[in-house]
């Protein structure tokens, strides 16, 4: 995808997203999300890719203030080694702010390095203005970065195509999951998971290696 096409929409999202957390502060709804509840649902659909009988180390693209760090320390999950990135500046000082323990950092940007795992959540749904095509490639970009950064295993979520087509709203992002499935399936690795059954309008894909 051409960078400065890139850099331009990132830089759109992640304005979308300096709004939200200056609006709402540190909650779900500063990232986006309507809830603690489904945040939590996301995260234990995300987990499910995770050995947590080993130490690991894991990416989480989109991470907002850290919540998903949060989550794992509450549960004793680990030992663990987290590292969080956002586009959005604001997003990246709230999490820093809040978390400061020797297993986890926070980055500004969307480049991941080499971990075990990486996830990446809500990343994709807001589009705003972008044609569907460009988000498309955007999206493709996306999950070979995953992929590369990845050696166990990466993980994603998307708003399905098949909400209510009256909840749809059209500067989100509406995906064919089976679209995905097959695409994670003949690119990436022939271990691949669709969830489709936790209750929200979306879909997580799990990518094992």
């Amino acid at each position: 995808m051409d960078k400065s096409i890139q850099d331009a929409l990132e830089d759109r999202v992640a304005a979308y997203y300096s709004d939200k957390i200056e609006k709402h502060g540190i909650s779900p709804q500063g990232v986006d999300w309507n809830s603690s509840d489904s945040q939590e649902n996301r995260f234990l659909q995300f987990l499910k890719l995770v050995d947590m009988n080993r130490e690991f180390v894991i990416n989480d693209l989109g991470c907002g203030y850290g919540a998903l760090y949060q989550f794992l320390k509450e549960r004793n999950f680990g030992p663990f080694k987290y590292v969080g990135y956002d586009l959005s500046e604001k997003m990246i000082q709230a999490a820093r702010s809040m978390h400061s323990e020797d297993n986890c950092k926070f980055v500004l940007g969307g480049a991941p390095s080499e971990a075990d795992y990486t996830v990446a959540s809500g990343i994709f749904n807001v589009r705003l203005e972008t044609p569907d095509e460009i988000w498309e490639k955007y999206i493709f970009s996306s999950l070979d970065s995953l992929n590369s950064a990845s050696s166990k295993g990466f993980a994603f979520n998307m708003l399905t195509s098949y909400s209510d087509k009256e909840k749809m709203r059209d500067y989100l992002y509406y995906a064919n999951p089976c679209f995905f499935f097959d695409w994670c399936k003949q690119k990436y690795s022939r271990e691949v998971a669709l969830l489709h059954d936790y209750g929200l309008y979306e879909f997580t894909i799990l990518v094992r290696k």
